[in-house]
């Protein structure tokens, strides 16, 4: 048994494109040709919120301000755009109030109905001659609470025959005639 050196292997292909060597590092007026627009763009975003407000708001401001930039050693100046004017539009929503019923322009009540108070009739004193013309002569009037038709609804009531005078007070819920004549407001 020998021991010598090892064997030599043979040399891999290589899969791929080449290794490229590191770029060479770039000059410095590259640098300058981004840092300088950047700054220029930066200044005139700056003037421009300066310009819309601020201590000094109430002055006029030039037309076109001037902006200066400095870098490495080299001036710059450009004419910067005036600021746009900035539009604030204030919008309010309004909900409308329900409005106050109208009231009824009602002077006559007719003789036969059941008339809500406040909607149909006002309320206030009124007078009838009495019973329509009829075989059984009969004026029915109510004044009610509400127009449910229950018993309990009835605030008064009358049968009458001749001319006779009621007062609908705004707190009734209605009022109801039967076979009565016309109804006349009369105060």
């Amino acid at each position: 048994m020998s021991f010598g050196p090892p064997p030599s292997t043979p040399p891999q292909p290589q899969w791929g494109p080449p290794p490229q060597p590191p770029a060479p590092p770039r000059p410095g007026w590259a640098r300058k040709r981004i840092v300088i627009p950047a700054a220029v763009v930066l200044l005139l975003v700056g003037a421009g919120i300066g310009a819309s407000g601020g201590e000094d708001s109430g002055k006029e401001a030039s037309a076109r301000p001037t902006v200066t930039v400095t870098a490495g050693g080299a001036e710059l100046k450009a004419d910067a755009e005036p600021a746009p004017e900035v539009t604030v539009t204030e919008t309010k929503t309004v909900t409308a109030k329900p409005s106050k019923k109208p009231e009824p322009k009602v002077a006559t009540i007719p003789g036969d109905g059941t008339f809500v108070v406040g909607d149909d009739i006002k309320a206030g004193t009124y007078k009838t001659a009495g019973a329509e013309d009829s075989v059984i002569p009969n004026c029915y009037w109510a004044r009610l609470k509400g127009t449910s038709g229950d018993f309990e609804d009835i605030i008064t009531n009358g049968n009458v025959e001749g001319p006779t005078t009621i007062t609908i007070s705004s707190s009734d819920g209605a009022f109801q005639s039967t076979g009565c004549k016309t109804w006349k407001k009369v105060g």
